[in-house]
């Protein structure tokens, strides 16, 4: 079996051990399409389809041996790291402008400006080393959307 993708999902490397096998036995019927599921636990339980102790262990092998000696990105190989990204600015007059309230007209959804922004800056849509940023990005940008809904109740 030949390990082609660092990625392979479980449905593919069984489909994969199921064709070697089928190659192996000289069956013709299971061919590489993608096979159901379930129907393959159906075959596998009833007997009908029976896969090696061997032959699972030997392309567990040849995938893990296939990993250990893929190439490392071309960057770590020449030792250079990427340069860190800068972070997210906390500043209350860019997340201002970010949320794009310094254009807000007197109709603008501020609720709607809070979720877009929320979408893209929330704690749990981030990489894990920015969720501090994020969090204080959130704070500063909730506190400037309650501020402007308190200035737009205050003019009426």
């Amino acid at each position: 079996m030949a390990a082609e993708s660092l990625h392979r999902d479980f449905v593919t490397v069984l489909d994969e051990l199921l064709v070697d096998e089928a190659a192996r036995r000289g069956w013709s019927g299971v061919n590489g399409a993608s096979l159901d599921y379930l129907s393959v636990t159906e075959a596998l339980h009833s007997g009908r389809i029976v896969i090696s102790d061997d032959t699972a262990t030997a392309s567990y092998r040849e995938t893990t041996e296939t990993l250990a000696t893929d190439a490392p990105p071309a960057a770590a190989k020449a030792g250079l790291a990427a340069p860190p990204r800068p972070l997210p600015s906390t500043d209350p007059a860019v997340i201002a402008r970010e949320l794009g309230l310094e254009g807000a007209g007197a109709g603008a959804d501020l609720d709607l400006l809070r979720r877009r922004f929320a979408f893209s800056n929330h704690p749990d849509r981030v990489e894990p080393g920015l969720r501090v940023v994020a969090m204080a990005r959130m704070q500063v940008a909730n506190m400037l959307i309650d501020e402007a809904k308190k200035r737009r109740t205050a003019g009426r």
